[in-house]
């Protein structure tokens, strides 16, 4: 399935990333820590949000569905939010129960020039960036799946 028809957005020059390593980091709250190395052999859906971001909220309930429907698919949330209470609350109000780490200084985020909320990339089995999505998408559609599927 080419990826063309998939709902993407991509900016500038930042997808040249597709199809290259994505870069590893480590990212620790004093809660979760994330290393994104450990996920290898996993596909990865890294996805770059804040509690206060109004498209973040938007995406939310797909990617808890895609979580449930598909747990061989590793999501793992990086979340800007400065305010640690607010996050803490945000994650329980909203039921969040995939993986997700606040990372207030953004060196994630900074490492893949993401300065859009939310934006997300689709990493394969190999750590390979295979796709980048720019702001809220519906992860349970039947295109996206298959799409996730074939990785």
């Amino acid at each position: 399935m080419p990826i063309a028809l998939l709902p993407a957005c991509n900016r500038g020059a930042h997808p040249a990333q597709t199809g290259k390593a994505a870069p590893d980091f480590t990212v620790s709250d004093g809660t979760t820590s994330i290393h994104l190395a450990n996920y290898r052999g996993k596909v990865v859906l890294l996805n770059f949000w804040a509690s206060w971001c109004a498209p973040c909220l938007e995406e939310l309930p797909s990617l808890l569905q895609l979580h449930h429907q598909m747990p061989s698919v590793v999501i793992l949330g990086v979340s800007i939010d400065d305010d640690p209470v607010a996050y803490s609350s945000f994650l329980v109000q909203h039921h969040v129960d995939f993986i997700t780490v606040r990372n207030a200084d953004e060196s994630a985020p900074k490492l893949y020039h993401t300065d859009m909320w939310p934006e997300t990339y689709v990493i394969d089995r190999k750590g390979i960036i295979r796709s980048k999505f720019v702001g809220p998408q519906d992860w349970t559609s039947a295109e996206m799946q298959s799409f996730l599927k074939s990785l």
